[in-house]
């Protein structure tokens, strides 16, 4: 490692309007280091990004890079040398090949030479280890690979500091490893990685260092081998560690007719025909990596896929296949894989998106009356604790853990009867996620049902029985019991059971 960190921000002010983003805030990365960013939702963490790549200008404070102070704000290319962002929403532009991506307004001359342009590009690849065919659509490549494009251009601009945000949320565990093990190979060549995740265990296994933001302000920075996990929450949410609220709940008898029932349910190319009941006071779990069918699964029972053989019914009543009108009035509700790209509009306000599922309830012969929709979202707003300026605030404007309790607040808006959360808690900080669950938890309690397709550990802990699936099959059944270990092996087809 060198003397000099990668990056040093220090006493760093940024305001936006009347909201104070950032309240005097440090961070020091090193060469060679990868250092965790963590904190609740709204903790100043992309705040702080946005400042130390160039996209926002600190209203006090320093920002200096191996020693030397900031690029002038707004010279692009002498920002792109210092710092590059991988985003969890990758941003290569799908049409364009690998290549194209790669060199994209960097184009020498007025004339392509693309013969020129393809073996640059294998050049560059080569050298950081990406092992990507150039002449290949981005659209074509997966998640992970999409990502070791991003972190090659950012490399070949000169760039040494690489914002990672949320760089897992779309990976399964073989990605997650992939990806750490590239992160782990640019390190010992100097690289710094400035880490973003709600996933703590995670951080435990690639940093060496964790800063913890609250409330706008620098909390504490340690080694991450020196910092209990409980700390480390404490620290993030100011309160001591807790079982989680939903834990603390008493279970309601599960008995009955099956609320929901799977009969023979199939999908070809995604899951093998399988049945499952959720009984009135069950939380039922789906467990499964990015190619296990687990999501394809949540997606069919609520009718946003149409299944190629077999039925779905609640209550008795035959569900409609791949109809999302026909799962919403016989009361299925749906909580969504991506609140980005299905579950929010985002030109439109927080009472508007709550509302969606109920425009019906909202006024006579078909209009939608403001004073009604206004009401029917304050009573969401309240039950649910989203922190909003008010049902009118654009839901744009919102925190993640914020925008994810509005998403809920629509699949509840029906009063379903079965509720089906497909990674329920993706992108939220601990507090909102025990929040979250909890609310699924007692819409089971409330003698309704639930389902939770997650391969996220903490969301299936709230279950009350989990089913494992690998490439498509059911291979593993759990009660509540489960040990980490066994349902990770299930889930990686490496622990099925006869």
């Amino acid at each position: 490692m060198t003397a000099e960190p990668a990056v040093h921000a220090e006493g760093v002010v940024k305001r936006f309007g009347p909201t104070l983003a950032l309240d005097g805030v440090s961070l020091t990365v090193r060469a060679g280091e990868s250092h965790a960013l963590v904190g609740r939702n709204g903790a100043g963490k992309s705040t702080l990004v946005g400042v130390v790549s160039g996209l926002h200008r600190p209203d006090a404070g320093t920002i200096a890079f191996g020693g030397a102070p900031a690029p002038a704000f707004g010279d692009r290319a002498a920002w792109q040398s210092k710092v590059a962002c991988v985003y969890q929403k990758s941003m290569v532009v799908p049409d364009l090949t690998v290549a194209e991506n790669l060199f994209l307004n960097r184009f020498e001359g007025r004339r392509i030479r693309w013969g020129r342009l393809r073996g640059r590009a294998a050049d560059l690849l080569a050298e950081y280890g990406v092992r990507v065919d150039p002449d290949v659509r981005a659209r074509d490549l997966s998640v992970e690979q999409r990502q070791f494009v991003e972190i090659a251009r950012a490399l070949s601009f000169g760039a040494r500091l690489i914002v990672l945000d949320e760089p897992t949320a779309q990976l399964d565990a073989r990605g997650i490893q992939r990806l750490f093990t590239k992160v782990r190979e640019l390190q010992s060549q100097g690289v710094a990685f400035l880490f973003i995740s709600h996933h703590l265990q995670e951080v435990y296994e690639l940093c060496t260092a964790v800063t913890v933001y609250r409330d706008a302000r620098h909390v504490l920075t340690a080694p991450v081998a020196e910092l209990a996990k409980d700390d480390l929450v404490a620290a993030m949410t100011g309160e001591s560690a807790a079982a989680p609220s939903w834990r603390a709940h008493a279970r309601t008898a599960i008995g009955g007719e099956p609320v929901l029932r799977a009969e023979g349910l199939a999908l070809d190319g995604e899951f093998e025909p399988l049945d499952l009941d959720v009984r009135p006071g069950e939380v039922l779990g789906v467990a499964g990596a990015a190619a296990s069918g687990n999501t394809a699964l949540g997606e069919t029972l609520a009718g946003m896929r149409r299944a190629t053989a077999g039925r779905v019914s609640v209550r008795g009543r035959t569900v409609r296949p791949g109809s999302v009108p026909h799962a919403l009035a016989a009361g299925i509700g749906y909580i969504p894989e991506d609140r980005h790209r299905q579950g929010l509009v985002p030109g439109r306000s927080v009472a508007e998106n709550a509302t969606l599922t109920v425009t019906d309830q909202l006024g006579p012969w078909g209009t939608v009356l403001p004073s009604r929709t206004r009401e029917f979202a304050m009573s969401m707003i309240a039950s649910l604790d989203i922190r909003t300026q008010g049902p009118r605030q654009a839901v744009s404007g919102l925190s993640g853990g914020n925008q994810q309790k509005v998403v809920v607040a629509r699949a509840l808006a029906r009063e379903p009867v079965v509720l089906v959360a497909v990674r329920p808690t993706a992108g939220v900080d601990v507090k909102s996620k025990d929040a979250l669950l909890a609310v699924v938890r007692r819409v089971a309690d409330e003698g309704r049902a639930a389902v939770i397709v997650s391969d996220e550990l903490d969301d299936l802990r709230v279950c009350d029985r989990v089913l494992a699936l690998f490439h498509g099959r059911v291979v593993a059944a759990y009660d509540s019991g489960w040990s980490d270990r066994e349902l990770v092996a299930a889930m990686e087809g490496v622990g099925e059971r006869p």
